[in-house]
């Protein structure tokens, strides 16, 4: 069975107290009040004894001789030998017999029986008292006396003892209602206003009021869950104020992040540049989102492996970078090995650049292992995401949209070329040789042969400089890119020189606009043809390589090479190339190689853009 509780237990403690003296308060009083129940009685009575031997004594002296009057003194004697031993008078003594008022009355008895009764049995009838039984009177009516004495000694002594009673227990009653006060005021009052005083400080937000209750009682139980509460309450604030803070200060980054991709967004689409207009926007998004670095990686249908187009943070020059002037990815060292990378406790998050049905890249974004990444980064690096598809799928749509146009310009002046010009020259042609079958004979035949020599040759060069302008202009790029097309290029070639061509390119995916595409296409097969025509070489070699930032196209023979060490006159297909080159803003140089053959190499910057600030990014 379970026990009762402490405070339940000082309750009854004192009411048992209280009961308790209450009880043995009239328990003691009744035994004492019945202890001297009848003593007044016998006191009264004790006292007649006294009156009734005197009565007894002058009974014997004024009695005659006739014999009645000794029988009423016989009788008057019984009565009092009857009213000495009255029930009332032994109650009213000691149930001991060596106790002094039960030696007293036995004194009287005796005093009775064997002094003052012979004395009056034996005294003569009208006969005066004598001296001797005065003296037996008398001392008989002193031990009466005594005994009354001490019976009204024995009832004093009683109510003294039933007063002290009464004290005592009145004492302990104000003793245990003093301490039952005292105990409520320490036990129950004093606990009470803490924990009324904590409550109210709870209420105002304070919880750094403690109660420090001591023991085992209720209230202390209740101190004790009280610091408990306002301990979890204060930690639970706490926390609830750490988590709106950094809700709000997630909130103020969303927002600011939401501004930054908004203006990002109208950079992206204006500047129709990835890196120039990627960049920035990244590296201010790391910063506000305590996150990098930022990778780019775009896919390319016909590469395997993706293709880091952009980045935020590296150490040395990206292989794709177009304008050595721009520093805004570049890093230190000690700033690059800070950064949450995979070999400094980082963990990546990769998202997908995607359009409806087309992958078009993946954003590669490191963040701190120990801070992780919050759902509302995530969000907007997804929204991020979504954006920079939109801007790489418009960027593409407008580069296929310019090598359509381009092509159907092309095709337009091609056409005109061909009905127009060529017509013309096709017609000139004819006349010269109309000319030549005339025979003019005379002094002037030799001036009139020079002059239709000169034409033929003008009119051969003009026709195939624009037989060689229509093949240019009904060049297309109808393949994904540029290395598709050399790479037909050079089998077409292939099988013109009966050997195989050797190519190398390593041209990043998106490096070359459309224009460009095609002009160093061209600048190609205008080296190809030179060397397959002209230059009877058996080995031929393309190379087209991208050296940051410049793009570098050499194509080499081992065949007679240039006479004379220089471009050959009136050749019109390496003045084409210079035009092309200068067109590129680039140049073309055409050489003897030392081995034997020639080197054309064409070396130009696409489309080189100063838009990002020239300074190192703390990143």
């Amino acid at each position: 069975m379970k026990s009762r509780s402490p405070l339940v237990n000082r309750i009854a403690i004192v009411v048992g107290a209280i009961v308790l003296t209450a009880v043995v308060s009239m328990a003691t009083t009744l035994a004492v009040s019945k202890s001297i129940e009848g003593n007044a009685t016998a006191i009264n009575l004790a006292g007649a004894l006294r009156m009734g031997a005197f009565n007894l004594l002058s009974h014997a002296a004024a009695t005659g001789s006739h014999r009645e009057d000794e029988q009423g003194l016989a009788g008057m004697m019984d009565d009092y030998g009857e009213k000495l031993s009255n029930a009332t008078i032994l109650r009213a003594l000691p149930q001991a017999v060596d106790h002094p008022l039960s030696a007293q009355y036995q004194s009287i008895l005796d005093a009775w029986r064997d002094a003052l009764r012979p004395a009056l049995e034996n005294h003569p009838a009208g006969a005066p008292i004598t001296p001797a039984m005065l003296d037996a009177a008398e001392n008989y009516v002193a031990e009466v006396d005594t005994m009354v004495g001490m019976l009204e000694q024995r009832t004093e002594a009683r109510i003294d003892l039933l007063h002290l009673i009464q004290i005592i227990s009145l004492v302990f009653s104000i003793l245990i209602v003093i301490a039952l006060f005292l105990d409520l005021k320490n036990r129950v009052l004093r606990p009470l206003r803490k924990l009324v005083g904590i409550a109210t400080a709870v209420g105002e937000q304070n919880f750094s009021h403690k109660a420090k209750l001591k023991g085992s009682d209720e209230l202390a139980q209740l101190g004790q869950a009280f610091d408990q509460m306002t301990s979890e309450l204060a930690l639970t604030y706490y926390e609830l104020e750490e988590r709106v803070r950094s809700k709000t200060e997630e909130l103020e980054k969303s927002h600011s992040a939401l501004q930054l991709l908004h203006s990002a967004s109208r950079g992206l689409f204006a500047n129709h540049d990835l890196c120039s207009g990627a960049v920035p926007m990244l590296q201010d998004l790391e910063q506000l989102l305590g996150i990098g670095p930022i990778n780019l990686y775009l896919h390319d249908r016909e590469s395997a492996e993706p293709v880091r187009a952009v980045t935020t943070a590296t150490r040395e020059r990206p292989f794709y970078c177009r304008d050595h002037h721009c520093n805004a990815c570049l890093v230190t060292p000690e700033v690059y090995d800070d950064l949450p990378v995979e070999e400094n406790d980082g963990r990546r998050l990769l998202l997908p650049i995607r359009t409806p049905g087309m992958l078009l890249g993946t954003l590669e974004v490191w963040y701190p292992s120990e801070k992780g990444l919050s759902e509302t980064a995530r969000r907007l690096l997804e929204t991020l995401s979504d954006q920079l598809a939109t801007a790489i799928y418009l960027e593409r749509q407008i580069t296929e949209e310019q090598q359509l146009t381009l092509a159907e310009e092309r095709t337009v002046i091609a056409r005109e070329l061909h009905d127009s010009l060529a017509q013309s020259l096709s017609y000139l042609k004819m006349q010269v040789a109309r000319l030549r079958r005339l025979n003019i004979e005379g002094p002037q035949k030799k001036a009139h042969d020079g002059i239709l020599d000169e034409l033929s040759t003008g009119l051969n060069s003009a026709y195939r400089q624009l037989r060689e302008l229509l093949a240019t202009f009904r060049l297309k790029l109808d393949t994904p890119d540029l290395a598709t097309a050399l790479k037909k290029t050079i089998d077409e070639f292939s099988e013109r020189l009966g050997k195989p061509v050797e190519l190398n390119y390593n041209i990043p995916p998106q490096t070359l606009s459309p224009n460009e595409e095609i002009h160093t296409l061209q600048i190609v097969r205008e080296g190809l043809a030179n060397a397959v025509k002209h230059a009877d070489a058996t080995e031929i070699s393309v190379d087209v390589m991208f050296e940051s930032p410049q793009v570098k196209a050499r194509i080499r023979d081992n065949g007679k090479g240039l006479p004379g060490g220089d471009q050959p006159v009136n050749h019109y297909g390496l003045i084409i190339m210079q035009d092309r080159a200068r067109t590129l803003g680039g140049q073309v140089h055409v050489q003897n190689r030392d081995e034997g053959g020639v080197d054309v190499t064409l070396t130009f910057v696409p489309k080189s853009r100063n838009l990002i600030p020239t300074e190192v990014s703390s990143a």
